[in-house]
């Protein structure tokens, strides 16, 4: 048995993770593939990487490349989500700010430098043509920080996921005051460069097994009600995501990674680009 394990935020996203554990997929095909839930997202997924908590991530493809760039010894392997990821903007409930363009000069609350969150304000910012060195920002861990932080006037708003965050739109908790989608695939399969060196053949299998479990996802009979009931979602709702969300079971193409790339550094996130190969599997 070839031990592999595996980070990934706590989201729908994964389910095909979960089936392929729960029902024994892995096991047959010979991995022992444990799952480690990182509900702070993907700097927090980076760091566990760098300091050898777990063998490969399911993460945000800007985050990654980002992280890579900055010396992270890891590799992307495969696509996971071919489609965009669509950001909420959220604010408190109660908050007097109702659009997008009243948040020019609020603090972001993000849940750690190098995540989704903090990249993505970038991207809204300049989106909405915001001078991107005046951003501040406010650490705030994961979602449940978020609400404090947001509900204390910490910070303005809040960029998550939209579908992981509308049960807390449809509480009250949060306003939506917009959506800022990524202008790449987000989703990609990140392993350590070690352990893919090690352990090639296992890495192939694990991609193997999980693509044959992507490519019919959709077709598998209530996927929405299982995909509802276990992360707190309405059916209506997770409808409504399937038909935006689209899995890969190929490698990420060079000239999304340059997209990327060229983005981050229109940013000033990154200090330069590199050639796409120095990211994939030599």
């Amino acid at each position: 048995m070839r031990n592999i394990q595996v980070g990934g935020v706590p989201e729908h996203f994964n389910l095909p993770w979960h089936l392929c554990i729960d029902d024994g997929t892995f096991n047959n095909n010979g991995l022992n593939l444990s799952w480690r839930d990182f509900p702070d997202g993907t700097g927090a997924m980076c760091k566990a990487l760098r300091n050898k908590e777990i063998d490969a991530a399911v993460i945000l493809t800007e985050g990654i490349i980002k992280d890579i760039l900055n010396g992270n010894e890891a590799i992307i392997v495969q696509e996971y989500i071919a489609s965009p990821l669509i950001w909420g903007i959220h604010v408190a409930a109660e908050s007097k700010l109702e659009s997008v363009e009243d948040l020019k000069d609020q603090k972001v609350a993000i849940s750690r430098y190098g995540s989704g969150s903090h990249l993505m304000a970038y991207v809204n910012a300049r989106n909405m043509g915001w001078d991107t060195s005046k951003l501040e920002f406010e650490v705030v861990g994961d979602i449940n920080g978020a609400v404090k932080a947001l509900q204390e006037e910490r910070a303005g708003y809040f960029m998550w996921e939209h579908f992981t965050t509308k049960p807390l739109v449809d509480e009250g908790v949060f306003r939506r005051v917009g959506d800022c989608p990524t202008p790449w695939s987000c989703f990609v399969i990140a392993v350590r460069k070690d352990f893919f060196e090690t352990d090639q053949a296992g890495i192939l299998t694990m991609l193997k097994t999980l693509n044959q479990v992507t490519k019919k996802f959709k077709e598998i009979p209530k996927v929405e009600l299982a995909l509802a009931k276990k992360y707190n979602q309405k059916a209506e709702d997770i409808e409504q995501w399937l038909k935006l969300t689209t899995w890969s079971q190929k490698q990420i193409s060079v000239l999304e990674i340059q997209k990327v790339q060229e983005q981050l550094l229109e940013l000033n996130l990154i200090p330069e680009t590199k050639d796409s190969y120095y990211f994939l599997p030599q």
